[in-house]
């Protein structure tokens, strides 16, 4: 088992796990972004109004790929506790977790801002 306090935390298979599951993630929430933002400019409301003319478009692009990268953040954070569990090195997995929880963070900021206009 490994001894917290030790901080003997070298994995580099774990370290190349987890950036392919932020990677992943990211990339999956990419595409659900643009599937959103077809979807609301292509809506019979918004075809001659602005992108995001109604509240229906605006939580669709805003909210969709966030619950995507909240769900990758849960996730990362779930592999982390197994980890945890199992005596394998985790500190890697709780970073990847925070990771996308911080973008999930700026997405809805700027994205709420934009919305707010």
């Amino acid at each position: 088992m490994v001894n917290d306090v030790e901080k003997r935390w070298s994995d580099p298979e774990g370290l190349r796990q987890a950036i392919r599951y932020d990677l992943a993630i990211v990339g999956i929430t990419a595409l659900v972004a643009l599937v959103a933002t077809v979807w609301a400019a292509g809506r019979d409301e918004c075809l001659s109004g602005p992108l995001l003319c109604d509240a229906a478009s605006g939580i669709a692009v805003l909210l969709v790929p966030a619950l995507v990268l909240v769900a990758g953040g849960i996730g990362a954070f779930v592999i982390t506790y197994l980890r945890w569990r199992q005596g394998r090195v985790w500190p890697i997995w709780q970073g990847a977790g925070w990771f996308l929880f911080m973008l999930m963070l700026v997405y809805v900021s700027i994205g709420g801002s934009a919305l707010a206009r």
